[in-house]
């Protein structure tokens, strides 16, 4: 976590969801503040939910631009709330976030290869249903000969709270440099419940019986369907800043969820 620092006039790009509130708020915003291309922006300003969040991030993937998000959504964990005060002000003085993104790379039944990065997780879900049979190898090992379940998928830090969360898998600090790697209604080992990786990990999974059992690929919110592998690692060389109001940075937001009932 680290202070932003910003020309005495920021240039300001905005992006917003589809949500009338959103809409409306970025006019308004644009009005005051002018709006630039994202390529020449010092700060994206994104308005919607955590979706939308995650939309800005991929448009700035590479270019060390920076996200402020404003919460015009239903959940918002990765926004900061709505406010009349002067933007300008708000960004001086937010906290930055850096995290970096996972890759996927992998292929499909058709021989067609893919590659992905994704933000929050990389997940593999059953597409019919038949129950998904998955062999899981970490470094190079094979760790789990078949994983019987809906699914599974390995989470960052900053996407732990999410679908990770609702799949039971743990909540991860921000500076904990781990993954979680974490089934989807696993039916066998019934007991399974997962795995804490180190940052550096590579993961592989590995379909069996692909045509009989589909399995499709997501990293974020794009799909890879009828794939017969997928390797996921994290990319250390792509590093993504988002910020944060003062005192909220992602960071005590991740904490915080670890305490709620």
């Amino acid at each position: 976590m680290s202070a932003l620092h910003l020309p005495d006039t920021p240039s300001l790009s905005f992006v917003a969801s589809k949500r009338p509130d959103a809409q409306d708020a970025c006019k308004r915003l644009q009005d005051r503040y002018g709006d630039v291309p994202i390529t020449e922006a010092d700060v994206v300003v994104a308005l919607g939910g955590d979706g939308m969040m995650l939309e800005a991030l991929h448009a700035v993937m590479d270019s060390g631009i920076p996200v402020y998000g404003i919460n015009y959504g239903s959940v918002g964990f990765l926004m900061n709330d709505p406010t009349d005060v002067d933007l300008i002000s708000h960004l001086r003085k937010s906290e930055k976030t850096s995290i970096h993104p996972l890759r996927a790379t992998g292929t499909d039944i058709n021989g067609s290869s893919f590659s992905a990065l994704a933000i929050n997780e990389v997940s593999l879900l059953r597409e019919t249903r038949q129950t998904a049979k998955i062999q899981i190898s970490v470094d190079g090992r094979v760790r789990l000969a078949e994983l019987a379940a809906d699914g599974v998928m390995v989470a960052t830090p900053a996407g732990s709270t999410a679908y990770n969360a609702s799949a039971h898998g743990p909540i991860l600090p921000l500076a904990s440099r781990t993954l979680a790697l974490t089934p989807i209604s696993a039916f066998r080992p019934r007991r399974w419940r997962g795995a804490l990786l180190g940052h550096d990990s590579k993961v592989r999974f590995d379909v069996l019986d692909p045509e009989k059992r589909p399995v499709s690929a997501v990293a974020d919110n794009q799909e890879f369907r009828d794939i017969i592998c997928v390797d996921v690692e994290e990319v250390e060389d792509v590093r993504l800043h988002m910020l944060f109001d003062e005192g909220r940075a992602l960071g005590e937001r991740i904490l915080i969820e670890q305490f709620q009932a």
